[in-house]
């Protein structure tokens, strides 16, 4: 039997204060992480020699163990406090940290970054959790924006402190610094925050087959949306969708998906309570937030590559590209809380958000062009931002406020792990939308450039401006035609003895091929990005009309352990 606590209503306002802080410091150190690692990329990747397969390992490591991990912290939580499984999480996180720190080997690092994510999983979900035991549903969504933002502005500050952090300390600092930030959400944590744990009718046990076939159903599909790709996709490391490893990753997954349901439906304190389904608000808002996970990275991945390779930002801005769409995200996480805090409904918001998001992508497939600047990108960055942000928070809070209080922590983790495979698998897909599109669209595009030039320079771009896979260049663009020219230049000079008038016409001649071919390679690019928004323009419409058949539920004022409102 756990020990009961003083109910939430009687926690003392500093109480309240430092429990937030600890958590929020907690979430901080989870979203940080991931934008100050890729910042810090280029130059681990140069110190520890890693070779292109592996580097993407450094980040499919820590996702891949925090979204497998994230309903088995959700249950822990429910069962033994949150506060227990909250200083747990960020002694695994630090310690994953240190390890990364003082890594000395590529397979080193994507170790620990894996233990990294084991930690990271129980910071995302009790941050959530946290809120849903301290604040009643109907003061909890302008709590909740608050610590939804705190993604938005990760991607902000995370590329700043990364590029200061390794550019003046080293790479091993964009690790060392989650230590002191971890030990003083610790202090708060310790100093203040409550067990959070509620009673329980039969002494808890962890449901251990279900947490093995949960792993199994998500770690090998993970990795399967993660290392497929298509044949005409060069890359260094994974399969093509078509072969036996990857179908033999889905058939794992499948197998253990059945596994898993027939455990759970067994099991006494199953790791996801299946009955829960038969809540339609909790049905409807899981698969929901799935759908709209699939739309969300696909602005986020996608857009900075066409602020680069496109409008012609440069290397060193690349990392800021999406500050208007985080701007976007941060204001409309806070401004939608506070709403739905005064009106005590969720439902509105949400459609509202979604139409937005689908006025944004629609904008984007629709206006999109070779001739578009940074101003008229950026403002469809708002746009877009203020599409999806509100939908972080509001439907962990539909969620929540649909199913009892002594499974908010197995109701959270659902609504974040769907979330996380939405993303995952929306990612994979518009990632071989774009990977197909161009390796169609570029070649079509350059036999028509290079048609009526001379033979050298017809040779010089047979292959075509791309050597390498989208994003290979991390941080700067695929075809860059002031490096190029000045390539050509070297040559020419090195290897032709003519007059000087000469040189200089051969010269004019070659950077106008150079410009012709950039300008191909442009749009075959907007090309792959228009069918990339186009896939996450469905997404989103599909993610509204589910949601139009989302209970619209009463916001419970209070008691906090009281039962929630009859689903419709």
């Amino acid at each position: 039997m756990a020990v009961p606590e003083s109910s939430p209503e009687s926690l003392t306002r500093s109480q309240k204060v430092f429990t937030m802080l600890g958590t929020l410091l907690g979430l901080l150190l989870a979203a940080l992480d991931q934008t100050i690692v890729a910042t810090a990329g280029p130059k681990i990747q140069r110190d520890l020699d890693i070779e292109p397969a592996l580097y993407v390992w450094i980040t499919t490591a820590y996702i891949v163990a925090s979204t497998v991990l994230v309903p088995i912290y959700g249950k822990l939580s429910d069962l033994y406090g949150r506060r227990r499984v909250l200083l747990f999480a960020i002694g695994i996180f630090l310690a994953g940290s240190l390890l990364c720190g003082i890594s000395q080997s590529a397979y080193q690092l994507i170790g620990f970054r894996a233990v990294q994510g084991i930690g990271s999983a129980g910071l995302f979900t009790s941050a959530f959790a946290v809120v849903a035991d301290l604040f009643p549903p109907a003061e909890r969504s302008k709590y909740q924006g608050i610590f939804g933002a705190a993604f938005g502005v990760s991607s902000v500050i995370g590329p700043l402190m990364g590029g200061f952090i390794t550019d003046h300390f080293g790479w091993h600092w964009a690790f060392f610094i989650n230590l002191p930030i971890g030990l003083v959400a610790i202090a708060f944590i310790v100093a203040k925050m409550p067990a959070l744990q509620r009673e329980h009718a039969v002494r808890p046990k962890l449901d251990i087959a279900g947490a093995i076939a949960l792993a199994g159903f998500a770690l090998p599909l993970l990795l399967a949306l993660s290392l497929g790709h298509t044949e005409e996709t060069v890359t260094a490391g994974g399969w093509t969708w078509g072969s036996w490893q990857i179908l033999g990753l889905f058939a794992l997954s499948a197998a253990s998906a059945v596994v898993f349901v027939m455990i759970e439906r067994r099991a006494a304190s199953p790791i996801l309570d299946l009955r829960l389904f038969k809540i339609r608000t909790f049905a409807v808002g899981s698969v929901a937030s799935f759908v709209a996970g699939c739309a969300f990275l696909g602005a986020i991945v996608f857009l900075p590559l066409f602020m680069v390779n496109v409008v012609g930002l440069s290397a060193t801005s690349s990392g800021l590209t999406t500050t208007p769409l985080t701007f976007g995200i941060v204001t409309a996480n806070i401004l939608s809380g506070q709403l739905v805090s005064r009106l005590g409904s969720y439902k509105g918001l949400l459609i509202g958000s979604l139409v937005v998001l689908v006025v944004g992508f629609a904008l984007l497939v629709l206006t999109l062009d070779l001739e578009a600047t940074q101003a008229s990108v950026s403002a469809k960055m708002v746009i877009l931002g203020i599409g999806l942000g509100p939908s972080i928070p509001l439907f962990t809070l539909a969620i929540q406020n649909a199913v009892e209080p002594q499974q908010i922590g197995v109701a959270t983790a659902a609504a974040t792990f769907s979330r996380s495979m939405g993303a995952t698998v929306g990612l994979a897909v518009v990632g071989t939308v774009f990977a197909t599109s161009l390796a169609t669209s570029l070649p079509a595009r350059m036999r028509e450039a290079v048609s009526d030039l001379p033979p050298d320079l017809q040779q010089r771009f047979a292959r075509g401006p791309v050597q390498g896979g989208a994003g290979e260049e991390r941080g700067g663009a695929l075809f860059d035609p002031v490096a190029i020219k000045a390539g050509i230049d070297a040559e020419i000079d090195r290897t032709t003895k003519l007059p000087p008038d000469k040189i200089a016409e051969i010269k004019a001649r070659a950077h106008a091929a150079v410009d012709k071919v950039g300008r191909a390679f442009k749009g075959a690019f907007t090309d792959a990005l228009l069918r990339v928004f186009t896939v996450c323009l469905a997404f989103a419409g599909l993610a509204l009309l589910i949601t139009l058949f989302l209970p619209s539920l009463p916001l419970r004022k209070g008691p906090i352990g009281a039962r929630p409102p009859p689903s419709e």
